[in-house]
């Protein structure tokens, strides 16, 4: 990791930028249960931390590699119809095999959107969770 210095000037004028070094993306989703088992079973995540609210899983930490990905359970507050996964896709790199771990997934009972292909860098493919949260799985070329 490259340590980005700040000076004085760009502080000042507002031309600092941006340095992030991790993206771990939340997902509200409608059944925490059943989210839990997918990205555990089907994608191969593990269970980090777990957080309860009047005794009940509220929301949990699952990783993989370096990505944490966090999941709460929807309090319908903004209402049952609400759509999730729509307008938006989470990419994860991985160094993998992506014809081996799409097998894998299929084989787990993960539905593909998107077959392994190349192309823009990459082979990648595509899958959705229980939710519709679209999900490309890439590894550069």
């Amino acid at each position: 990791m490259t340590a980005v210095a700040t000076t004085q000037e760009q502080i000042n004028t507002g031309t600092m930028s941006l340095t992030l070094t991790s993206v771990n993306p939340s997902f509200t989703v409608s059944d925490l249960q059943k989210s839990l088992a997918w990205y555990r079973d089907v994608l191969g995540f593990t269970v980090g931390e777990r957080w309860e609210h009047e005794g009940k899983l509220a929301g949990i930490e699952l990783k993989a590699g370096q990505v944490s990905v966090y999941l709460s359970q929807d309090d319908w507050k903004k209402g049952r119809d609400r759509v999730k996964g729509e307008g938006f896709s989470i990419h994860y790199e991985t160094d993998q095999d992506i014809d081996k771990l799409a097998a894998h997934i299929k084989a787990k009972g993960g539905r593909l959107l998107q077959d392994p292909a190349s192309g823009w860098g990459s082979r990648h493919f595509a899958i959705a969770d229980p939710d519709g949260f679209k999900i490309m799985i890439e590894k550069p070329d």
